[in-house]
C-alpha cells in the first residue's frame, strides 16, 4: 500500500458559506473529542449540529498528519481503559459505531528512568502492586493504601461530575453534602496526600512518574487528576488501530447520520450575543451562522478572552473568573522518522519518561530559571511499534514521538508572525532545542545513532497556530486543586445559549474531554441524551 499523504489525514469537510445547510439545532465550535462527542450524542437525539475546526483537520490533539513518508499523532501517545467493557470503552464504541480497534501495549506500559535507576508501570492492578512491592519490600502498606485512594477518588467523581451538571441555585443546595461525601484528598496536592503515606521520596516519584500526562508535578497537581490517571492506565496502555485521526474520522458520520457536518478551515471570529443570549457565531469571512445553542470546545481562555464580546465577558463576570485558573503547561514535540521498522530497530510498544532525578519540583524549578539546565521530563512515544496497521501504511518506516516542556516566553518574540515564515533565529533556536532533546533520547536508545532519517519540532507557537492555544497550553487550564473548586466550570454558562465542553469541564486527556462532552450533551439535550447513554451502558 502507498504510504499516506497530508491531504488523506484531513478528516472533516472544508467549509465554505454556500456548503451550509442551515438552519442548525447548535453550533459547536472545536473538534476535539469534547465537541465531537458532544456534537455526536445531540446527533443521536435528532439534533442537527455542525461542528466549526479552524485546523485543516479534525480532531483536536487526536489528529495526525503525514510528511516525509511518515506518520505522526499529535496527542495520542496512549489511552486507558480500553481493555474491557469499561465506561470509556463502550462510550468510545458508540461514538465509533464500533469501527475503532485497540492494540494493547506491552506489559510494561510506561519506564521511568530517574537519574541512574529504572522502573516500571505495570499492567493489571495485582501486577503493578506486586512490581512495586518487589521494589520497595518495606512499603506493602503505603502502596496498598495508595491503590484504595485511587479506588476512592474514582467513586467520589461520580458525585463530582453530578455537581456540574446542576444550576448554580442546585449546586448551592447540595454543595455543603457533597463535601461530606467527596474523600479529603479531593481538596488536596499529590505530594501532601502521598506524603502522609510514605516518607520515601523515590516510591513518590515512582507513583508519580506520570506527571507529564496532567502537566503538572506532585507538589503542584490535584490528587484528584493524579488518581483519575493513574486508575486510568492501571489495566495498561492502548493505541487505536490505523492511528489517532480514526477516532474523529468514526465519529463524524455519527454527526452527519442526523444533517449535520464538521468543517474544517472554518475559523470562528466571534460568538454573537443579542439581548444578552448567545445566538449564533460570526466567521472569519463575514458569515453570521445562526442557531439557539452554541457550545464551545475551544478551552475556557479562548472562549472568554477571545470568542466573546469584551462586555458581555464583564457582564456575566467571567473576566474576574478567568483570574482564578491559570493556562496549564506549553511543550515542544519532535516528530522523528526512521527507514527500518520498529522491530528491527527494537523500539518498544510502551513510553519512556525520562528524569534527570526523583526530585521533580527542584528539576522544573531549577530549569524555569535557568532553561541551560537538564530537562525536567522528556517522554519518549514508540507510535509505529504499538500500532499494528502502520507497517501496512508505511512499509520498512518507524516513527517516534518525544515530548519535553518550553516555556511560552522562550518563543515570545516570535508571537504573532507566520507559521512557516518566522525567520531563521526562530529555526535556528528550534534547531539546537532538537537537537538536545535527541541526545537525551539517544542516551536511552544508543541503537538510534546515526538511523534517524527525518525529523522536525513543534514549538508553542505550532499550538497556537493548529490548535488555537494562545500560550501553546497542552491541557487547557491547569489541574490543580484550585481548578477543582471552581464551581463554574460546568458545561452551562451565565450567558443563556452558550455552553461549555473539552478538557476544561472536568479533566484532560482523551477520555477525560471524552466525559467533558458527555456531560456537556446530556446539560443540553436532558432526558433524551440521559437514555441514550443508559443504552449505552447497557442499562446501568
Amino acid at each position: 500500500m502507498s504510504a499516506l499523504t497530508p491531504s488523506t489525514l484531513r478528516i472533516g469537510r472544508r467549509y465554505r458559506a454556500n456548503r451550509l445547510e442551515g438552519p442548525y439545532d447548535a453550533l459547536v465550535i472545536g473538534s476535539g473529542i469534547g465537541g465531537l462527542t458532544t456534537a455526536a450524542l445531540l446527533a443521536d437525539i435528532g439534533w442537527k449540529v455542525a461542528v466549526l475546526e479552524q485546523h485543516y483537520t479534525a480532531g483536536g490533539y487526536t489528529h495526525s498528519y503525514a510528511r516525509n513518508g511518515y506518520e505522526w499523532d499529535v496527542g495520542v501517545h496512549y489511552i486507558g481503559d480500553m481493555g474491557a467493557a469499561t465506561t470509556a470503552r463502550r462510550l468510545m464504541d458508540h461514538l465509533s459505531q464500533g469501527q475503532l480497534q485497540w492494540a494493547a501495549m506491552d506489559a510494561v506500559y510506561d519506564r521511568f528512568f530517574l537519574g541512574d535507576q529504572t522502573f516500571e508501570a505495570v499492567a493489571g492492578k495485582a501486577e503493578f502492586r506486586d512490581n512495586l512491592v518487589r521494589h520497595f519490600p518495606d512499603e506493602v502498606a503505603a502502596i496498598d493504601r495508595y491503590l484504595e485512594l485511587l479506588a476512592e477518588v474514582s467513586s467520589g467523581m461520580r458525585g463530582f461530575a453530578l455537581s456540574r451538571l446542576l444550576s448554580p441555585g442546585q449546586l448551592k443546595l447540595v454543595q455543603p453534602v457533597l463535601r461530606r461525601l467527596l474523600p479529603d484528598s479531593f481538596h488536596r496536592t499529590t505530594r501532601d496526600v502521598l506524603e502522609e503515606l510514605t516518607g520515601n521520596a523515590t516510591l513518590i516519584a515512582v507513583l508519580t512518574g506520570q506527571w507529564g500526562d496532567l502537566g503538572l508535578p506532585p507538589a503542584r497537581s490535584s490528587f484528584i487528576i493524579h488518581a483519575l490517571i493513574a486508575r486510568h492506565y492501571l489495566h495498561g496502555g492502548f493505541y487505536p488501530v490505523g492511528g489517532s485521526w480514526r477516532i474523529a474520522e468514526t465519529i463524524i458520520p455519527r454527526i452527519q447520520a442526523s444533517g449535520g457536518e464538521v468543517f474544517t478551515y472554518a475559523r470562528v471570529q466571534q460568538i454573537l450575543i443579542e439581548n444578552g443570549k448567545a445566538c449564533g457565531v460570526l466567521m472569519a469571512d463575514g458569515e453570521r451562522i445562526l442557531a439557539p445553542c452554541v457550545i464551545s470546545s475551544a478551552g475556557v481562555m479562548n472562549t472568554f478572552q477571545r470568542l466573546l464580546p469584551p462586555d458581555a465577558v464583564t457582564r456575566s463576570g467571567y473576566d474576574r473568573l478567568l483570574r482564578q485558573v491559570t493556562p496549564s503547561m506549553a511543550h515542544v514535540g519532535l516528530y522523528i522518522g526512521l527507514k527500518e521498522t520498529a522491530e528491527a530497530l527494537g523500539l518498544p510498544r510502551s513510553n519512556f519518561w525520562i528524569y534527570p532525578s526523583a526530585d521533580y519540583e527542584g528539576d522544573l524549578q531549577r530549569f524555569e530559571q535557568d532553561p541551560s539546565a537538564p530537562l525536567p521530563v522528556v517522554y519518549v512515544s514508540f507510535p509505529s511499534a504499538k500500532d499494528p496497521d502502520y507497517a501496512n501504511r508505511h512499509p520498512g518506516t518507524a516513527t517516534i514521538e518525544v515530548v519535553a516542556p518550553a516555556p511560552f516566553a522562550w518563543f515570545e518574540r516570535w508571537d504573532g508572525s507566520t507559521w512557516g515564515q518566522r525567520g531563521e533565529d526562530y529555526e535556528a533556536f528550534k534547531q539546537a532545542l532538537g537537537e538536545r532533546i535527541l541526545e537525551v533520547m539517544l542516551e536511552k536508545l544508543p541503537q538510534l545513532r546515526g538511523r534517524i532519517d527525518y525529523w522536525e519540532i513543534s514549538t508553542p507557537l505550532s499550538s497556537q497556530h493548529f490548535n488555537a492555544y494562545a500560550r501553546g497550553e497542552l491541557y487547557g487550564i491547569d489541574h490543580t486543586p484550585e481548578r477543582f473548586a471552581q464551581h463554574w466550570l460546568t458545561p452551562r454558562t451565565r450567558i443563556p445559549g452558550l455552553w461549555l465542553t473539552g478538557q476544561d469541564i472536568m479533566s484532560c486527556g482523551v477520555v477525560g474531554a471524552m466525559m467533558g462532552g458527555v456531560l456537556t450533551a446530556q446539560a443540553v439535550g436532558g432526558l433524551k441524551v440521559l437514555r441514550v447513554l443508559k443504552r449505552v451502558m447497557g442499562g446501568q
